[in-house]
This record gives C-alpha cells, sequence and structure tokens, in this order.
C-alpha cells in the first residue's frame, strides 16, 4: 500500500461524524455560503499535525492528490505536511514549494487552511524576496488569494517591516466581505502591538472608512477610551 493511501486511511479511521457535523456548519458549507460544498471527517488539528509529521516525506506529487480532495482534512493535513516539509528544505526546494503552493491557491479555498500556512510557507520565503505577489493576490477577484496576501504580512511583522501589511489593508479597505475584514484588522492590530504610532497613523486616516469589524479587530488591544473614541470617529460618518 503506498503512502498517500496509508494516509488516506488513517484520517478515515479518525473520523467523527457527530463532529463533523458541527465544522460543517462553523465552516459555512452551506449552498451560497464561503465554504460550499466541503466536506468533514470530524478530525482535530493535533491529530492532523501528528500524522502530516509521520507523513512528512510525501511527495509533492502525492500532496497535489491530497490538497485537490473535496475532503477538509485531507486539504489541511496536505497544507501541513508543506509546513513541515519547507524548513527543512534547501533554498531550490523551497522554492519548488513555495511554486507548488501559489499554483494551487484553488484548493487552499477556506480561512483555517490559508491561516495555517501562508506564513511558514510564503511569508518566510518572501522575507528576502520580492513580494508583488501579495499584491497580484490582494487585487484579485479570488477571496482566499486576497486572504493569503494580508495573512502573509503576519510574517514581516514579526520582524519590524510594516510597509506591506498597510499597503495591502489600504488595497482591501473597502472589501464585502467579513473574512477580509477579520484578517486585515487582525493584521493591523499586530503592527499596532509591534509599533503603535503605524497603527495609528492607519487609523488616524482611515478610521471613518473602515467595516465595524475591521476597526474592532485593530483596536482591541486599546484601553476602553481609546476604542469608544475611534468607534466614534467612525460612527460620526457613516
Amino acid at each position: 500500500m503506498d503512502k498517500l493511501t496509508q494516509l488516506k486511511n488513517k484520517l478515515k479511521s479518525l473520523e467523527d461524524l457527530e463532529k463533523a457535523k458541527t465544522l460543517s456548519r462553523f465552516f459555512k458549507t452551506g449552498k451560497g455560503e464561503y465554504g460550499e460544498g466541503d466536506r468533514f471527517l470530524g478530525i482535530t488539528v493535533p491529530a492532523q499535525r501528528k500524522l502530516a509529521k509521520e507523513f512528512v516525506s510525501l511527495e509533492l506529487s502525492e500532496i497535489e492528490q491530497l490538497l485537490a480532495s473535496q475532503i477538509h482534512e485531507h486539504r489541511l493535513t496536505a497544507l501541513l505536511i508543506l509546513t513541515y516539509q519547507f524548513p527543512k528544505a534547501n533554498a531550490i526546494e523551497q522554492a519548488e514549494i513555495v511554486r507548488f503552493y501559489l499554483a494551487h491557491t484553488q484548493w487552499i479555498n477556506n480561512w483555517d487552511l490559508v491561516d495555517v500556512s501562508c506564513r511558514p510557507i510564503v511569508g518566510v520565503y518572501l522575507l528576502e524576496r520580492d513580494r508583488s505577489i501579495l499584491y497580484e493576490f490582494a487585487h484579485s477577484q479570488n477571496l482566499w488569494q486576497q486572504r493569503i496576501a494580508i495573512i502573509t504580512t503576519g510574517e514581516f511583522i514579526k520582524y519590524g517591516q510594516f510597509t506591506d501589511t498597510i499597503a495591502i489593508a489600504e488595497i482591501l479597505l473597502h472589501h464585502s466581505h467579513d473574512l477580509i475584514h477579520k484578517a486585515v484588522g487582525w493584521m493591523l492590530r499586530e503592527v499596532g502591538k509591534k509599533e503603535r504610532p503605524v497603527l495609528e497613523a492607519f487609523l488616524n486616516r482611515y478610521a471613518s472608512q473602515m467595516p465595524r469589524t475591521m476597526l474592532r479587530y485593530a483596536i482591541e488591544h486599546f484601553n476602553d477610551a481609546e476604542r469608544k473614541s475611534y468607534l466614534h470617529l467612525r460612527n460620526g460618518t457613516n
């Protein structure tokens, strides 16, 4: 039995139908919702991480098959494998993993799949490289590419690099989807934790235009008076 089949069988053995129903509701898999058609086995993330480490030697061709599955846990486990492969890979292999990742974003199609994988792969790789792909993604019409664009910048924030977060936040400022509002607000909050004046400059310019959820996430670590002040600024112009 090949390794890919073994992994699928082990995932199937962990299936929990009740938990799968809960996850299906949580990840909005109903008709017209962002996760429409996604199927769940009901497996915890720690269990998937354990299996990802066990099967970390899968080839990209096998990971591609796993990533193309309609089953959510297959795709998440595939991405976890990539996150474990990447730091151990040489420069040529890392470039190949990043190319593979960016070429398969159609399967990185829920917020948890994006959030668990883009920073440790794309974010780390782009720390010292051209980041134009993130702007292409931000300007795309694909919700998940747009989320990849902003969440990836979280890796840059760790190293005191805020320019891309602010620029992509400006691109996505008037986005219609709540999942982007949350992602942008989250990354802005992280900027503020590192360099509060950078966040305040953004808020002073854009708070009146920001979607409420985005603003609330961004100012979550402010005190009550500061939060009320920014929320009042927004409410006063809407």
